[in-house]
């Protein structure tokens, strides 16, 4: 049986990708900063372990203790949408804590490399293909990462799986997802996974629930084909048009 380390498991895709695996048979360590903040279905399910913790605050030995029965780190990490999640510390609350994750499990002796699995946006390019995003959006991004940290944030995280880490990396495999335009749904309906962005996302932005990014999510746990498809790269998921 696979087992999950879920971080931002209280957030609103966190919560629905930890329902996801354990529909899946998968078992979960959700790291939380309150229990009180998960769902029943979840906190009671006797195939979740939670650790109350905060992640920028845990030691790389820490981490490392609770990812040694873990083959896949899936991140829902974001900074809260007030004033002080926005501008406030830690800035780097991502980033920092897809490094950290690195780190730990540099320091285990794993046989097969592990998995990591980030969730992203749109609005960052993937410059490994290289993509060539809009003038327009080209623009307003640039302003977005000078006036607000977590754009940069989750430009940093994905840079340091793509730059640190790579592609063939013996220790660690990745797949970094990019949502556009997050939706509220309560099932998981037909969405598309495009290597890049169709839609210019800041003037056309698409649409995109987070149930079905939980879903890619597990699905990416588990099924070996689909993983090897999109490791290594930074998918683009889309709700399909009806």
């Amino acid at each position: 049986m696979n087992k999950v380390m879920v971080l931002g498991a209280t957030g609103a895709t966190g919560s629905l990708v930890i329902d996801q695996l354990l529909k899946s048979n998968t078992e979960v360590i959700a790291i939380v900063r309150s229990a009180d903040n998960l769902p029943v279905n979840v906190s009671g399910s006797e195939n979740v372990q939670v650790v109350e913790a905060e992640i920028s605050q845990m030691s790389v030995h820490e981490l490392a203790s609770i990812m040694n029965e873990c083959n896949t780190v899936i991140s829902c990490l974001g900074h809260n949408l007030t004033f002080k999640g926005v501008y406030g510390h830690p800035k780097k609350l991502v980033s920092q804590a897809v490094e950290k994750v690195y780190k730990a499990i540099q320091t285990l002796a794993s046989s097969k490399p592990s998995k990591f699995i980030l969730m992203n946006t749109t609005g960052n390019s993937n410059r490994d293909i290289p993509e060539v995003a809009p003038f327009s959006q080209r623009i307003v991004i640039a302003i977005i990462r000078k006036l607000i940290p977590p754009h940069l944030d989750n430009e940093l995280a994905a840079d340091f799986l793509r730059q640190k880490v790579d592609q063939d990396n013996p220790l660690l495999e990745w797949v970094v997802i990019r949502p556009d335009g997050l939706s509220d749904e309560d099932k998981v309906s037909a969405y598309d996974i495009h290597v890049s962005p169709t839609r210019n996302a800041i003037f056309d932005a698409g649409t995109t629930s987070r149930i079905n990014v939980a879903n890619f999510m597990a699905r990416l746990v588990s099924d070996e084909v689909l993983w090897s498809h999109w490791k290594g790269q930074m998918p683009v998921i889309y709700n399909q048009q009806e």
